[in-house]
C-alpha cells in the first residue's frame, strides 16, 4: 500500500515531456567498504549521482538549465549479491536557470554516458578521499592495509583507472513502466516472499531471474546462514533515506517549480491532490482482496466485536 502511494504521488507530478531513465553503478570494489560503512558510501553514491546529472544539466553545451531528478537505491542483485547502484528517472527537459522558458532535451538523448561515467567516477573518488582525509573512514578487518593515507590514495587511483557503469536511455513507453519498476524496490526488502520455495535440513531454496540467460527463472540453494548474511547486507542503516529528489523535483520547491513548468508547457495544472483513500478501497484496487469478507466462506462480512488491548509487560509496574 506505501509503494502504491509512492507511486501515485509520483504520476501525479509528470510533466508532458520525454523522461529519461538513469542507472548509477558503484564498481563492486566497493563492496567492502559498503558492508564497514554503509550510511558513508551510500551518502556518497547519491550526492555524485545527483550533482553529476544536475551540472551537466545546467551545462549550456547539453541544456542549460535544472533538471528533475528522483532517486531511488538499490543493492542487491536477483541472487541477493551486492551489486549497489541508484536508480534515477530524470525529466527530458530542464528549466531554465533564469525560469523564463522550458529547454527540451533531443528526442531520444540526454547527456553522454560516456561522459557521466567519467565526472561520476571523478566526483564520488573525490567525495570518498575528503572522507578519508576527514577521519570518516575507519579500516579495519580485509581492509587494514588501506588505512594508511598513501596506501589509501593509491587503491583510490586504481579505481580511477577502471571504468565505471552507467546506463541512460529513455523509457520505451514513457516514465509509468519506470516508476512501476522503481515502486518494487521503495518499499520492500531485498527479497520478496513469493520468491521463497523451501527450507529444508537447514538449506534455503528461491527462485531467482538470470538476466544473462534470457530471463529464466532459476532455484538457488544456500545454507541458512549464508543466505541470512546475503540478506543482511541490504538492510540500510537506521533512519537513512532511500528515495531522494533532486533539481526541480527537490522537496522544498517542487510544487512552484513543477506549477511554472506546466505553465511554459503549456499544460493544463496537475491534479489535485486526491483525498486519502481507505485500506479496504486501496487493498481492493490494488489486490482484489476485500479484508472485511470472510476469508472462509468469502460471503459474510467481517466486523469488529472486540478490541484487545496487548497485555502489559511482566515488569511493568505501572
Amino acid at each position: 500500500m506505501a509503494t502504491e502511494r509512492w507511486l501515485a504521488a509520483r504520476r501525479r507530478e509528470l510533466l508532458p515531456i520525454e523522461y529519461f531513465h538513469v542507472v548509477f553503478t558503484l564498481p563492486h570494489e566497493l563492496n567492502p567498504l559498503a558492508q564497514s560503512h554503509p550510511r558513508l558510501v551510500y551518502r556518497l553514491l547519491f550526492q555524485a549521482a545527483s550533482s553529476t546529472l544536475l551540472r551537466f544539466g545546467r551545462d549550456p553545451r547539453h541544456l542549460g538549465g535544472d533538471v528533475g531528478v528522483t532517486a531511488v537505491l538499490h543493492t542487491w542483485g536477483q541472487t541477493l549479491s551486492q551489486h549497489v547502484h541508484v536508480h534515477c528517472v530524470v525529466t527530458g527537459g530542464a528549466l531554465a536557470l533564469d525560469g523564463t522558458r522550458w529547454i527540451s532535451a533531443r528526442p531520444g538523448f540526454l547527456f553522454p554516458v560516456r561522459a557521466l561515467a567519467k565526472v561520476f567516477r571523478g566526483r564520488y573518488l573525490a567525495g570518498l578521499q575528503r572522507a578519508f582525509d576527514r577521519g570518516e573512514v575507519h579500516l579495519t578487518g580485509g581492509l587494514a592495509a588501506l588505512a594508511e593515507p598513501a596506501a589509501f590514495a593509491a587503491w583510490l587511483a586504481e579505481l580511477r583507472q577502471s571504468a565505471w557503469v552507467v546506463y541512460c536511455k529513455p523509457p520505451f513507453a514513457g516514465p509509468e513502466p519506470v516508476l512501476a519498476s522503481l515502486g518494487r524496490y521503495t518499499h520492500r526488502v531485498a527479497i520478496s516472499n513469493e520468491r521463497l520455495v523451501a527450507l529444508d535440513a537447514g538449506r534455503v531454496r528461491f527462485r531467482w531471474r538470470d538476466y544473462a540467460d534470457g530471463d529464466r527463472v532459476k532455484l538457488m540453494e544456500l545454507a541458512a546462514a549464508e543466505f541470512l548474511r546475503r540478506f543482511l547486507l541490504h538492510v540500510v542503516p537506521d533512519g537513512f533515506v532511500r528515495i531522494r529528489h533532486f533539481g526541480l523535483l527537490a522537496n522544498r520547491r517542487r510544487t512552484a517549480t513543477l506549477a511554472k513548468c506546466r505553465a511554459l508547457l503549456a499544460s493544463p495544472p496537475g491534479p489535485p491532490p486526491e483525498p486519502p483513500e481507505s485500506v479496504r478501497a486501496l487493498m481492493l484496487r490494488v489486490t482484489g482482496l476485500d479484508i472485511e469478507r470472510c476469508p472462509v466462506c468469502q460471503q459474510g462480512q467481517l466486523r469488529r466485536v472486540e478490541r484487545l488491548a496487548p497485555a502489559p509487560p511482566a515488569w511493568d509496574t505501572s
